[in-house]
C-alpha cells in the first residue's frame, strides 16, 4: 500500500457517514491510485479531474442542472487517473442523493479487485466476489465490481441490480462492450435502466466498426459516424502536466530468412520498403524465439533496465508476447540473460492476478505476459517494455504502451523496444493523437492489422494445390538484429549499430530520470557521441591488421527502395531482351529459376538485387 494513501482517510473498520461522501474521504484519494502522484503534479485532484467533474455537473440531465447527464464519456490517456476521477464522481453522486448503488464493470478479474480496493479508500464498499448466483449485493456493500464476461453470461442478474436501486454504472475501458455482439446486447439489457452511466476509456477506442453500448455517434464532415466524447485528456497534455512519463521508442531492425508455405526461401530486412505480406512474415520471423533477433533485443532491453534501476531501484520490465508458447520461450531466454526467473502471466485466471500483484509489490526485474492480459497488467513500476507481439491495431498499441507511462515521481522515463515495422512506427510517432471510434469504414484511413494480413495470406495459400499446402509450413530460418534508431516526440535519433557495441550503448545508457524537456537535449548529445564512436571504430578498422579484434561493423544502410530496384531490374530486362530477342516474361522466369524467390511484385530488395547482378554480368558480357 502506498504511504500517500495510508493516512488521514479511513481505517478498515471506519464506517463513513454518507453525508460526507466527496467532501471528506474522496478528496484525499491520490490522483493516481494505487500510487502517489508525481511530486508537483497534484494536491487533491489534478486539473483535468477537476475540469471533468465541472463538465459533468455543468451538463443538464434527467434530474435537471447540477446533477449531471445520464451518460458521460470520459477519455483519458492510460496512467492519468481515471479511477480517481470515477470514484470522486461516484462519491459526489452518492452525497447529492442522485444514486444509492455503484456498479463497476472492468475488463479483467485483476482490475475488478483493484477497483474494489480503490473504492474502499473513499468509503465506497464494492463486492468483487459478487457472482451471477447472487440476487443482490450483501447489505454491507454499496455495490459490486464485475467483469464484462460476467455480465455477458447472465445479464438478467445485473439488470435487477439497477432496478432495485438508483444505480451508477461505471464501464471501465468501455470499448470492451463491443468485443462481441452478445456482449453489447448483454450490456444493454443489464444497464439500459441505470440511473447514471459513466463510460471510461483510454484513447483510441476500437479499431473495428462494432458499436459500443451507450456511446453516442454523430456523422462527421464525410458522413462517417464517430463517437462523441464528453471530456478528453490526451497523452500530449498529460506529458506537459507531468502526469505521464515521456516514452523513448528504441527501434530494432535486422535481416530475416524464412520458408513460405509454398516452400520458397525468402530473405528481407525488417523495416525496409516491403509489401505487407513480406513485412508480416519478416516480423513473424523476428519474433521467433529460436532466432537471434529476440535474444539480442532482450539482452539490450535488460541493459537498459539496469541503467534505469541505477536511479530507480525498483524499476521493472515487461515483455508482451503473442501467445503462451512464445511467452514461455522468452521467459527462458530472459532467465539465461539475468539469472533470475521472470514472472510469467499467461491468462486472466485468478492465479494470474496474484502473480501480477506479487510482481507489482516486489523488485523483480522482468515479467512476461501474453498480449491478451496486457490491459490487466497495471504495475506502475514498469519502466522498460519489449513489444514482442504481432498485434498492430491502434487500440492494442495504445493500451500496451499505457502499461509504461504511469508516472510515480518527476523525471521518470519509459523505454519501449519495438521491431522496425512501419505500422508500429507510425503508431509510435502519433502517440498523442486523439482518436474517435468510427462506425463506418473510411476507405482512406483503413488501419493495417498484421494478423489479418497473415490470415488473408493463409486463405490465399489454401486456394493453391493440395500438394503445396501439405508439403510445407511456414518456418523461420534465421534472424539477426541491429539497433536502428530512437524515436521520441515524433523525431528520430541515432543510426545503425550492432547490439553490444559502444554505438548502441550510448542510447541504452540514457539516464533513467529525466525531465521531459531534457530528453531531446540528451538524445542530441548521444547522437554526437555515437558519431564519434563510429568514426573511431572506422579508423581502427582501417588501421587494424588481420589479427586485431575490432567491433563488428553495422549493416549497410539500404539506399534504394523497392520501387527503384524494380525499375532498375525492368530496365535491365528490357535491355537484355533487345539483345537476345527473348520475351520479357521468359527473362524474368529464368532469373527466378537462377536466383529463387517470388515474382517481382513480391520480391525483397535483396532478391531483386541478386537478379540485377545476374543481368548486369550478362549484359556486360
Amino acid at each position: 500500500m502506498d504511504d500517500a494513501l495510508a493516512s488521514p482517510e479511513l481505517s478498515v473498520d471506519d464506517t463513513p457517514d454518507e453525508h460526507h461522501f466527496g467532501s471528506f474521504a474522496a478528496e484525499h484519494l491520490s490522483p493516481t491510485w494505487p500510487q502517489r502522484a508525481p511530486w508537483g503534479t497534484a494536491q487533491r485532484l489534478r486539473a483535468w479531474q477537476a475540469e471533468a467533474l465541472d463538465a459533468y455537473f455543468g451538463m443538464d440531465g434527467p434530474d435537471g442542472t447540477g446533477k449531471g447527464p445520464r451518460d458521460f464519456l470520459a477519455a483519458a490517456t492510460p496512467g492519468a487517473g481515471k479511477t480517481t476521477f470515477a470514484l470522486r464522481l461516484a462519491s459526489e453522486l452518492l452525497r447529492r442523493g442522485v444514486v444509492d448503488r455503484i456498479v463497476v464493470v472492468a475488463p479483467t478479474e485483476h482490475l475488478k479487485t483493484q477497483w474494489a480496493d480503490a473504492a474502499a479508500r473513499v468509503g465506497i464498499r464494492l463486492d468483487p466476489a459478487f457472482s451471477n448466483r447472487h440476487a443482490a449485493p450483501s447489505r454491507q456493500y454499496h455495490g459490486v465490481a464485475v467483469t464484462y464476461a460476467q455480465v455477458a453470461v447472465k445479464a438478467s442478474v445485473h439488470a435487477r441490480l439497477t432496478m432495485d436501486a438508483r444505480t451508477l454504472v461505471v464501464l471501465d475501458e468501455v470499448h470492451h462492450g463491443g468485443d462481441a455482439l452478445s456482449w453489447g446486447d448483454a450490456l444493454r439489457e443489464a444497464y439500459s435502466r441505470a440511473t447514471r452511466r459513466l463510460l471510461l476509456s483510454g484513447t483510441p477506442f476500437r479499431s473495428d466498426t462494432a458499436p459500443i453500448p451507450f456511446v453516442e455517434y454523430h456523422p462527421d464532415a464525410k458522413g462517417i459516424r464517430v463517437s462523441r466524447t464528453d471530456y478528453a485528456y490526451g497523452y500530449r497534455r498529460a506529458l506537459e502536466d507531468g502526469v505521464v512519463r515521456p516514452v523513448l521508442f528504441l527501434v530494432y531492425a535486422g535481416a530475416m530468412r524464412w520458408r513460405t508455405k509454398a516452400g520458397e526461401e525468402m530473405e528481407a530486412q525488417l523495416g525496409q520498403d516491403n509489401t505487407k505480406d513480406i513485412t508480416a512474415q519478416a516480423w513473424r520471423t523476428a519474433l521467433d524465439p529460436h532466432g537471434e533477433w529476440i535474444p539480442a533485443v532482450l539482452r539490450s532491453a535488460d541493459k537498459r533496465l539496469s541503467e534505469v534501476r541505477a536511479q530507480v531501484p525498483d524499476a521493472g520490465g515487461l515483455v508482451i508476447a503473442t501467445d503462451q508458447t512464445a511467452a514461455r520461450a522468452y521467459a527462458a531466454i530472459l532467465e539465461g540473460i539475468t539469472g533470475e526467473a521472470p514472472t510469467v502471466v499467461l491468462s486472466d485466471e485468478a492465479e494470474a492476478s496474484g502473480r501480477i500483484e506479487q510482481f507489482a509489490q516486489s523488485e523483480s526485474r522482468w515479467m512476461v505476459a501474453v498480449r491478451m492480459v496486457s490491459e490487466g497488467v497495471d504495475v506502475p513500476r514498469l519502466a522498460v517494455g519489449v513489444y514482442a507481439t504481432s498485434a498492430a491495431t491502434p487500440l492494442f498499441f495504445a493500451q500496451a504502451i499505457g502499461r509504461f507511462v504511469r508516472a510515480r515521481r518527476r523525471g521518470e522515463t519509459a523505454s519501449v523496444f519495438l521491431p522496425n515495422v512501419p505500422i508500429l512506427l507510425a503508431l509510435a510517432g502519433e502517440l498523442e493523437r486523439q482518436r474517435d471510434h468510427a462506425l463506418d469504414r473510411d476507405s482512406d484511413g483503413d488501419e493495417w492489422d498484421a494478423e489479418e494480413d497473415l490470415m488473408d495470406a493463409a486463405e490465399r495459400d489454401e486456394k493453391a494445390s493440395d500438394a503445396l499446402t501439405e508439403e510445407f509450413t511456414f518456418q523461420a530460418l534465421g534472424s539477426l538484429a541491429h539497433f536502428d534508431r530512437v524515436m521520441f516526440d515524433g523525431k528520430e535519433f541515432g543510426q545503425l549499430a550492432v547490439p553490444g557495441s559502444l554505438e548502441e550503448e550510448e542510447f541504452l545508457g540514457i539516464p533513467g530520470l529525466l525531465e521531459p524537456d531534457q530528453v531531446h537535449e540528451v538524445l542530441m548529445s548521444r547522437v554526437s557521441r555515437q558519431s564519434r564512436h563510429r568514426s573511431a571504430r572506422e579508423a581502427r578498422e582501417g588501421a587494424a591488421s588481420g589479427e586485431t579484434a575490432v567491433e563488428p561493423a553495422p549493416p549497410q544502410a539500404l539506399h534504394r527502395t523497392l520501387k527503384e530496384q524494380r525499375q532498375l531490374l525492368n530496365s535491365l530486362v528490357g535491355l537484355y531482351a533487345r539483345q537476345t530477342g527473348e520475351p520479357h516474361g521468359l527473362v524474368h522466369a529464368e532469373l527466378r529459376r537462377i536466383c529463387g524467390g517470388p515474382a517481382v511484385s513480391h520480391a525483397t530488395v535483396a532478391q531483386l538485387q541478386a537478379r540485377i547482378e545476374v543481368l548486369r554480368r550478362r549484359v556486360h558480357s
